[in-house]
């Protein structure tokens, strides 16, 4: 679904239909730990780069709204769920599902 920011997130749901008024970010904890989620904090968040850039079905994404000097701004952690390890760059991956991605993203070139 679009993003208030125009940005393709399948994470964002919104739903005006019949007087309705509900948007939501499905990806952020709610929590104590968490702030409330707000539609202009769709602007500067990375996740619709991320999976624009990697789709492995083993990656799964945890979001977390902290706040950064003046503005909020969207903390990303991602996890392989086929390797069983934390995946530190998820614009990449974990660089064992798809061990070209990795290659390609750091500059390098595979051997063939």
């Amino acid at each position: 679904m679009r993003t208030p920011a125009g940005k393709e997130c399948k994470y964002y749901y919104q739903d005006f239909h019949r007087g309705r008024s509900l948007q939501e970010c499905r990806l952020l904890e709610t929590g104590k730990d968490s702030l409330p989620w707000e539609p202009n904090v769709c602007a500067g968040c990375p996740v619709p780069e991320i999976l624009r850039a990697n789709s492995c079905p083993h990656m799964v994404l945890r979001g977390k709204l902290v706040r950064r000097l003046l503005r909020k701004q969207v903390k990303i952690g991602a996890y392989c769920t086929e390797y069983k390890e934390i995946v530190t760059n998820p614009y990449a991956g974990c660089g064992r599902c798809h061990p070209g991605a990795a290659a390609v993203l750091a500059g390098g070139r595979e051997n063939r």
